[in-house]
């Protein structure tokens, strides 16, 4: 084990005012060497320094107001410590939230996370490095902002994506997904159970994985009910696209839906207000349901039958999934559960 030097333990001296205490200091001050400080900083010492030498540094490290200087140490071992979130936009509680939960898990590592946003139509945000791979560890990024990963580089790093193909994601050491096509299958069978026949997909107009998921699964389970239609129209993940796409199919020739599923709780939100500029009620003429939970689907009347999802785990678990894959690991297995929650848009369709 390190010792302690020969000499008695020395007195604590402060620092001289506006001077950062170095770990030299601490040494002096706690009366043993640099190598035991930075075994025992570093969280090295269990086997080479004693449990009470450790507690010593530790507690004479805090009198002096020592902080490691985690600069010079990643300068020194070749890593910044710092990982990138690519996001499609910030116009959307939901990705606020996967920051969260990511920023999180990474702080509890000692790790920062920078937020890259790639806004909706105006194209992927400009490089916020000169060089992408000369100040990141790793990147985590949403399928729905992938073109921006060329952009800045980041495919050639350590990537995890998020709500991506895991069999077709090109330099993605793991993929972290939550189990949308559970989310649209608990949609689909809640609203055959009410009854319903008759279907309106609203999906996003979006070029994602994501959401080709969602038209299949909804497809899939449709069909395994006989006499059951479903048809689809597209629209930006907006409430103003939604309201006229919604607007239009709504207006055509033809059976209307009893049912409107919406792949985004923006969109229920559009197609909440096409439905009133046509006179009809939610869910005595149609029933609606959106895919979120966002803070929107409990804000307009009545409250939106949707699918949680829980962008704070899914945040943290792409986190760990890149820790993992820093280290040299295997991330965990498995999508992230969803949760149907019933509320008042959706009821048994009207009878003919």
């Amino acid at each position: 084990m390190c010792a302690v030097h020969p000499s008695t333990r020395k007195r604590r001296q402060p620092v001289a005012p506006g001077t950062r205490p170095t770990s030299r200091d601490v040494a002096h001050a706690a009366g043993v060497s640099q190598a035991a400080v930075s075994l025992v900083l570093g969280d090295k010492w269990r086997g080479r320094v004693s449990e009470t030498t450790a507690r010593r540094v530790r507690e004479t490290a805090r009198e002096l107001g020592y902080r490691p200087n985690l600069a010079a140490r990643n300068l020194r071992l070749g890593h910044t410590r710092t990982v990138l979130l690519v996001v499609p936009a910030l116009t959307t509680e939901f990705f606020a939230g996967v920051y969260t939960g990511a920023a999180r898990v990474a702080a509890e590592h000692g790790f920062g996370v920078v937020l890259y946003p790639s806004p909706e139509g105006i194209g992927p945000a400009r490089d916020p490095f000169a060089s992408a791979q000369a100040a990141l560890d790793g990147v985590i990024a949403s399928s729905m902002a992938a073109d921006a990963l060329t952009t800045i580089r980041g495919d050639q790093l350590p990537l995890v994506m998020l709500d991506s193909d895991p069999t077709g994601s090109p330099g993605a050491a793991a993929t972290v997904n939550l189990d949308i096509t559970d989310g649209v299958r608990q949609v689909t069978e809640h609203l055959l159970d009410l009854g319903h026949r008759h279907f309106l997909h609203l999906a996003a107009d979006v070029p994602s994985w994501t959401f080709e998921i969602r038209a299949r699964e909804l497809a899939a389970r449709t069909a395994t009910v006989p006499g059951t239609t479903v048809r689809t129209v597209r629209a930006p993940i907006t409430i103003e696209d939604a309201t006229a796409a919604a607007q239009t199919a709504l207006s055509a020739p033809g059976p209307r839906p009893t049912a409107l599923v919406c792949d985004d709780d923006k969109l229920a939100a559009g197609a909440y207000k096409a439905l009133r500029r046509l006179g009809l009620r939610i869910p005595d003429d149609v029933s609606v349901t959106g895919l979120d939970d966002l803070a929107l689907a409990t804000a307009i009347d009545p409250e939106l039958t949707t699918v949680r999802l829980d962008s704070e785990r899914f945040g943290e678990h792409g986190m760990r999934a890149l820790l993992a894959v820093l280290e040299g690991h295997t991330p965990d297995a498995g999508d992230i559960p969803v949760e149907l929650i019933v509320r008042g848009s959706t009821a048994p369709p009207r009878a003919s």
